[in-house]
């Protein structure tokens, strides 16, 4: 099957042609920008490779979103969710852990206001 033709860089200005979003040169710097826009270093140290295996292990367990199914949907899992989150005392044990799909998620966390609690401190 023939590959999509070339396009301009996404970089406004570049006139390079890249079957990418951004050409080599523009690469490296857009995905410094968006490194920027990550967790902070503090919380990421929270997410690694142990929170993984704990959240593997929690999704082996309970591999339908919980939410889902007290409305009585069958809906996979998608995320696994701190009840209590990090940030405030919660820990990775597993009566503090919810298995979601990613709407559940969304609407608990703005229910809880979780996603823009920070810029209001």
């Amino acid at each position: 099957m023939p590959r999509k033709p070339k396009r301009p860089c996404s970089q406004p200005g570049c006139p390079e042609l890249t079957h990418e979003r951004f050409c080599d040169e523009h690469r490296k710097a857009e995905a410094r920008r968006y490194e920027r826009y990550q967790r902070d270093p503090n919380t990421a140290k929270r997410y690694g490779r142990a929170w993984k295996r704990i959240r593997d292990r929690y999704v082996a367990k309970n591999p339908l979103c919980e939410e889902c199914k007290r409305n009585g949907k069958l809906t996979p899992v998608q995320e696994v969710h701190h009840i209590l989150p990090l940030s405030r005392g919660g820990t990775h044990d597993e009566s503090n852990l919810m298995s979601v799909c990613t709407p559940c998620h969304s609407s608990i966390t703005a229910r809880d206001g979780d996603r823009w609690r920070r810029g209001r401190g």
